[in-house]
């Protein structure tokens, strides 16, 4: 018998893998379910639309990194930040608490070996029957990939960034 719930996995180098997730956090709370958001790499100083949404519905968010590892001044404390966030999400994933649980950026905490692969596949295995999880970020490492139920690579036609327009508000956070 298959599991009542289901993992997916937006990845690839493509806008939208966040924003997709986060489409599925807002049908899912519109289907009256407990959602709940871990993201591991961007930090509080980062005043999303989303996390704005999410306040409003009462959906619980979890915002533990400490921004891009790019901007880190201390790459130790920003390893740790994605430690925790993990421990974070894989207690979640575990509680029974959840019917959706987003896993913002957790494919850098993978990439980067701030979290063993072997540790998040253990985790979503072990998951709570009722707990539907969306993974997302760049480059998921095959095991999380054989694991999920579906997975949608975002590829990169063209982008806005590359002629020199930065992010706006309400249509990247």
């Amino acid at each position: 018998m298959p599991r009542e719930s289901l993992v997916l996995v937006n990845t690839g180098h493509g806008k939208g893998k966040s924003s997709a997730a986060f489409g599925v956090m807002s049908r899912g709370w519109a289907r009256g379910w407990t959602v709940g958001v871990v993201q591991f790499v961007k930090s509080g100083k980062w005043k999303t639309g989303e996390r704005k949404l999410a306040d409003h519905l009462g959906i619980e968010w979890h915002t533990l990194g400490d921004g891009f590892t790019w901007e880190s001044t201390d790459l130790d404390e920003t390893a740790a930040k994605g430690r925790h966030a993990w421990e974070v999400a894989r207690g979640k994933l575990a509680s029974g608490d959840y019917d959706l649980l987003i896993l913002d950026e957790v494919t850098y905490a993978m990439k980067y070996g701030w979290v063993p692969v072997a540790e998040v596949v253990a985790g979503l295995t072990a998951r709570s029957p009722r707990t539907n999880v969306v993974l997302t970020g760049r480059d998921a490492p095959p095991e999380v990939i054989e694991l999920a139920d579906t997975v949608t690579e975002m590829r990169k036609v063209k982008h806005a960034f590359d002629r020199g327009i930065t992010a706006r508000k309400g249509i990247e956070y």
